[in-house]
């Protein structure tokens, strides 16, 4: 592994905040938290804009003219089938995150909404479709994309498949160079932090597992004693490479996910959840538009905005480019809009149909159940899931495939993520050196385990959000640079692409 610029620049703003995180937590928690609260609250207007914007955008690129481009040759054929594709996107993009708030957010919503009274039929309904404007469109969009312009520039132009390899079309000359290394500098930072949060959520949520299964002691020894048993099986499998390891992997989290919601729907309250799953799918789709330019304003609830719909949709851009570069790895072959309708609408009616399993089930326990979960979710928002499957039958055999599930998500998660740093790192070497993915996973696992250290959930979103916030600016001129790029395709002219020495295209 070489160090170059992007590395060594990477290395000296990522090392620091872990080892403050190790001799300061609490110090490092409070700046963190004050850090992205400041921008969600003061700047929330333009993060809704922003991210629904790309909600547009894909529908765009989906349905218009620049459909029927492959990302790829002609003539080129995807590499992956149809399912173990989509099995590895939803490992990669969300996997974890779908187990450990299935059930947690859509109960608090219930009990805690952000407008109306709370445990009453309206709450039930807004809890669930406000889940899915968070797990929905947005996230599968701003990840649709962000791969989308990776796939383009690397595949179909044979470019690096970097976040700078977009910008060197829009600048000249050194500033250039200075552009395309602040944009994969930060596209760096931003997948360490948003990858370093997730893998510590997820720790916990493991954490709260073994308690409920073994009577672990829910301390902070435990969850880094599994972050190390992470780390351990994470680097196994990213050294394997995505053709062997993370593919095997993501078809083993597809069955035992579907396994495990096959189970709660059938087991479960069947009927209440199809309902409901019909029901709150309508009212997702009818509000869509109001609720993707909703802010609260006038209620004086833009700090709930913050909390929880801009912490979401920012965590969803600070996951852009780890999960855009993971995806654009594994999508070549596919047109665009094969692309868009893989990406954003399947996993979106996936995610829809889970929350209205998990959330929904959640919240026949508190409506017409004995109830209990919201408390238990107050005081542990991870031990969530484990509780709720205590309601149903074989309990233990059921939190053992989902703590092993969980495992197998995170391993996913953080394998892709150390790939994905690695490629990065390497002027987008397709298969970077072991060297790399050593260094990458040990760092992300340093960062993880400070996170770890402020023991807090709250302080785990806020990290994964910290990379998003300036990375931002780079995404927006990635887009322009590719709808320039689309206008020129050679699919789309009878004449050679209008392309300088430098292959950059004019406006």
């Amino acid at each position: 592994m070489q160090f170059n610029k992007v590395v060594i620049i990477s290395l000296l703003l990522c090392l620091p905040i872990g080892a403050w995180g190790v001799v300061a937590p609490d110090q490092m928690a409070a700046s963190v938290l004050g850090f992205t609260s400041y921008f969600m609250v003061g700047a929330s207007w333009w993060w809704l804009a922003l991210c629904s914007s790309f909600v547009i955008l894909a529908a765009f690129l989906a349905f218009g003219p620049y459909g029927s481009i492959r990302l790829g040759k002609d003539d080129e054929k995807p590499e992956f089938s149809y399912a173990s594709w989509i099995a590895m996107l939803f490992a990669g993009g969300m996997g974890a995150g779908l187990l450990f708030w299935g059930v947690a957010e859509p109960v608090t919503h219930f009990e805690n909404p952000p407008v109306g009274v709370g445990g009453s039929a309206e709450a039930a309904r807004q809890a669930l479709v406000i889940t899915n404007l968070h797990w929905g469109l947005h996230a599968w969009s701003i990840y649709g994309v962000c791969a989308l312009v990776i796939a383009y520039f690397t595949f179909r132009l044979d470019k690096p498949p970097l976040i700078s390899t977009p910008l060197r079309g829009l600048f000249h000359g050194r500033t250039s160079e200075i552009a395309a290394t602040t944009a994969d500098v930060l596209g760096v930072v931003a997948v360490v932090f948003g990858l370093a949060g997730s893998l510590a959520m997820g720790a916990l949520q493991v954490r709260s597992g073994l308690t409920a299964l073994f009577d672990v002691p829910a301390i902070t020894a435990v969850s880094l004693a599994v972050l190390v048993g992470l780390f351990v099986m994470y680097m196994i499998s990213t050294l394997t490479g995505v053709e062997k390891g993370m593919k095997l992997l993501s078809d083993i989290n597809m069955g035992l996910g579907l396994a495990l919601m096959a189970f709660i729907l059938i087991f479960g309250p069947t009927a209440f959840i199809m309902e409901t799953f019909v029901t709150t799918l309508g009212s997702y789709i009818s509000q869509f538009v109001n609720m993707s330019f909703r802010l609260f304003p006038f209620e004086g609830l833009t700090e709930w905005s913050a909390n929880w719909t801009l912490t979401y949709l920012i965590w969803w851009l600070a996951w852009g480019p780890f999960v855009g570069v993971f995806i654009a790895r594994i999508s070549r072959g596919r047109t665009i809009r094969e692309f868009c309708m893989g990406v954003i609408l399947i996993p979106t009616v996936f995610s829809v149909f889970w929350f209205a399993v998990f959330g929904g089930a959640g919240i026949y326990v508190e409506m017409y159940g004995p109830g209990g979960l919201a408390s238990v979710i107050t005081q542990d928002v991870a031990a969530a899931l484990f509780t709720f499957l205590d309601y149903f039958p074989f309990p233990w055999v059921l939190s053992i495939g989902a703590l092993l599930l969980i495992v197998i998500f995170l391993v996913t998660s953080a394998d892709s993520g150390t790939f994905v740093l690695s490629m990065m790192t390497t002027n987008g070497n397709l298969n970077p050196p072991a060297t790399a993915k050593i260094v990458w996973g040990s760092i992300v696992a340093v960062i993880t385990g400070a996170t770890l250290l402020a023991g807090s959930v709250d302080v785990a979103r806020a990290m994964s959000t910290l990379g998003a916030i300036p990375f931002s600016a780079i995404l927006i001129l990635q887009i322009v640079s590719f709808l320039r790029r689309l206008r020129h395709d050679p699919s789309r002219q009878s004449t050679p692409t209008l392309e300088n020495k430098t292959g950059e295209v004019p406006s």
